[in-house]
């Protein structure tokens, strides 16, 4: 049996969402160095704020000022702090009721061991030297010994107030594509594009998958196809992608190669973007050194005929 492949991936984009007003006056608190909770219909203070009553699901926009100080409810020890922590160095992961707050706030503890935390030991926010208004404001939760702190009388309301947030969102991980996709790129380094047949329904899937998504059996007869095959449907692109050299505008397709029963994607060159259309025949370029093709060109034959495509859109 040939290796089955495995290689390190990582994941990451920058996510834009917008804030409400409780939201937006909880992160432009936390910028102006204030904690604000909000308070619901039976009298409870949740921090971090909410839009809704938890028990009965209606608005809420009371907010109310808590102090800096609180309560460790429950903790956990990390040892191996990750890219983008909190801290660099080991830390507690602790649920802090904040003085004056009826729920607890997840976040970071600074401490020299795990045997110096303990639930119910006193805390005090340690403010970022930046502050952005984000939740990254509270740099971390340090021990305080001092006296209780009472809350301020912060109303929430703010000049230049916090309405959105970009949260950088990243995911590592290590993919095995299994075995019939590592036979797949396999392949493709010997410019051979390789599917497999259900053995029931006699579909051939490009790329295979182990197994028909259709009957929900286990595929293992290979079957080459293409190389050339009929465009199905395309767009064309007019956003530059991130990290990708290509110049837009460019053309990206559904292709149905010559014996699949499956469209795979590809970028369409070699012809004049509002030329491209459904049904055109187009084969692959390969470049030098490359383990799959860099695109599709057309191959001057007439086009295929929709009744020859049509299931496969």
């Amino acid at each position: 049996m040939p290796e089955v492949l495995k290689a390190p991936l990582v994941v990451e984009f920058p996510f834009t969402r917008s804030l409400g007003p409780v939201q937006s006056a909880f992160l432009t608190g936390l910028r102006e160095r204030v904690v604000l909770g909000v308070r619901t219909g039976d009298g409870r203070v949740l921090v971090p704020p909410v839009e809704y009553d938890p028990v009965t699901a209606e608005e809420i926009r009371d907010l109310t000022e808590v102090a800096p100080t609180g309560t460790v409810t429950t903790w956990a020890w990390n040892h191996s702090p990750r890219r983008g922590q909190p801290l660099d160095t080991p830390f507690a992961w602790v649920l802090v009721r904040l003085d004056g707050a009826d729920t607890a706030l997840l976040h970071a503890l600074d401490a020299p061991g795990p045997d110096t935390v303990h639930t119910g030991m006193r805390v005090r926010v340690r403010w970022a030297a930046e502050r952005t208004g984000a939740i990254t404001d509270i740099a971390c939760f340090e021990p305080y010994d001092g006296d209780p702190t009472s809350p301020g009388d912060h109303t929430g309301e703010f000049e230049e107030p916090v309405t959105g947030i970009v949260a950088p969102a990243r995911l590592d991980y290590t993919y095995s594509p299994g075995r019939a996709q590592s036979d797949y790129i396999a392949a493709l380094s010997g410019r051979r594009t390789v599917g497999e047949r259900c053995p029931s329904c006699r579909k051939v899937y490009v790329p295979p998958r182990g197994a028909c998504p259709t009957c929900g059996v286990a595929t293992s007869e290979q079957v080459e196809v293409g190389p050339r095959g009929t465009v199905t449907t395309f767009c064309i692109v007019n956003i530059k992608a991130r990290n990708l050299d290509i110049e837009v505008p460019y053309v990206y397709g559904h292709i149905a190669l010559d014996g699949a029963d499956l469209a795979l994607h590809g970028r369409i060159a070699g012809i004049p973007n509002d030329e491209v259309r459904m049904g055109l025949r187009v084969e692959p370029v390969w470049t030098e050194g490359a383990r799959y093709p860099d695109h599709y060109r057309p191959t001057g034959e007439p086009d295929a005929d929709y009744d020859t495509y049509k299931e496969l859109l």
